[in-house]
């Protein structure tokens, strides 16, 4: 009896609910282009450099963080890529 009251007790998960989302981010993903991408960090990566004094510690770690979210992006720019070329290689072998 007691393992099934704590049965009861635990919320159940629904398996129907979606993760979150991040539609602005996901939107920016997938009409990126590397030039893009590189224009949108190259205005924060020149402000970081521009910060003296105290920040300017704060700034090398936030300039570090940018650089490998601008790397990430990158990436997933390249498998996006690679994606829709063998989409478009295995469309006409359908059948």
């Amino acid at each position: 009896m007691a393992a099934k009251k704590k049965e009861e007790k635990q919320p159940q998960q629904d398996q129907t609910l979606p993760g979150p989302t991040y539609p602005v981010i996901e939107k920016f993903i997938e009409t990126a282009t590397a030039d893009v991408i590189g224009n949108t960090f190259k205005a924060l990566r020149d402000d970081l450099s521009g910060l003296k004094g105290p920040k300017a510690e704060q700034a090398k770690k936030v300039g570090k963080a940018v650089e490998r979210t601008e790397e990430l992006l990158s990436y997933l720019l390249q498998v996006r890529e690679k994606l829709e070329a063998d989409r478009k290689g295995k469309g006409g072998a359908r059948k």
